[in-house]
């Protein structure tokens, strides 16, 4: 896959309405200004479906709770602007199968249900485009785009096209730098994280780590073990990103600050 490329068609996935579909409250009022201060959101809980979502600021702390349901909750993933945020929900906490996918909305604290179409099976991953304007689904059957509206609708979302597959694909992966240059990929040995460029094979990043992520444009973060690393793509010391709070934490993602012009 050639990343530069692949990332420019996704500016032609059509734009994704994100309507508040009941009243609630800002889950980060008080906490941080969301689109603004850079924090991360990330699934914590022993459940086996994934558990509660929290946020927590770039810096580290005391983790913040964003949903409270008796459902699990995974595969977090925030819009470019930070402003909300896609997860896939399941049945109950003990169905380790997600059963649908939701956004929220964390200015308002409003969710609603992303229909997917009928057969296209249980969702995997979500992610955003690049331009933050529609919305890429994995499922056991394929890949799935939401785009204009009006949502939400069972025929808001369709398949992806063959000449889209590249740029889904990509929106779903750990892509590295702007523009991309590299992405994160597991490693042949079980349990081990690689760096896979355009122009040479998987070299490894990190053992004994998992759930990367890329922060910003100049770093990646994993999880080895309950813990977060953060390190450079260049030169620089890695860094430990301290959580308090929930246990298990796992499955990040980072809003670090809108990208320059």
């Amino acid at each position: 896959m050639k990343f530069r490329g692949a990332i420019r068609l996704l500016a032609a996935i059509p734009s994704l309405t994100i309507a508040a579909c009941s009243g609630s409250l800002p889950p980060l009022r008080g906490q941080m200004v969301v689109g603004r201060d850079a924090y991360a959101v990330f699934v914590a809980g022993n459940s086996p479906a994934g558990g509660d979502l929290y946020a927590v600021r770039a810096e580290g702390g005391a983790a913040v709770p964003i949903t409270f349901t008796n459902v699990g909750e995974s595969r977090p993933r925030l819009s470019p602007d930070g402003t909300s945020i896609v997860f896939l929900r399941g049945r109950s906490l003990t169905d380790s199968t997600s059963a649908s996918l939701w956004v929220m909305n964390l200015l308002n604290g409003a969710e609603r249900e992303l229909v997917l179409p009928k057969g296209a099976g249980p969702p995997l991953a979500a992610a955003w485009s690049e331009d933050g304007r529609a919305i890429v689904a994995s499922t056991t059957s394929g890949l799935y785009r939401f785009g204009a509206p009006p949502p939400p609708a069972a025929d808001a979302s369709r398949p992806v096209t063959t000449a889209e597959r590249a740029a889904a694909e990509s929106s779903l992966a750990v892509l590295l730098g702007r523009p991309a240059f590299a992405r994160v990929v597991a490693c042949a040995e079980p349990g081990v994280l690689c760096i896979e460029s355009d122009s040479g094979g998987p070299s490894m990043l990190a053992p004994r780590a998992h759930d990367a992520l890329a922060w910003g444009d100049d770093s990646v973060a994993y999880f080895v073990g309950d813990e977060v690393e953060v390190r450079p793509l260049g030169q620089g010391r890695s860094r430990r990103l301290d959580i308090t709070g929930p246990p298990r934490p796992r499955q990040m993602t980072a809003f670090t600050g809108l990208p320059s012009p």
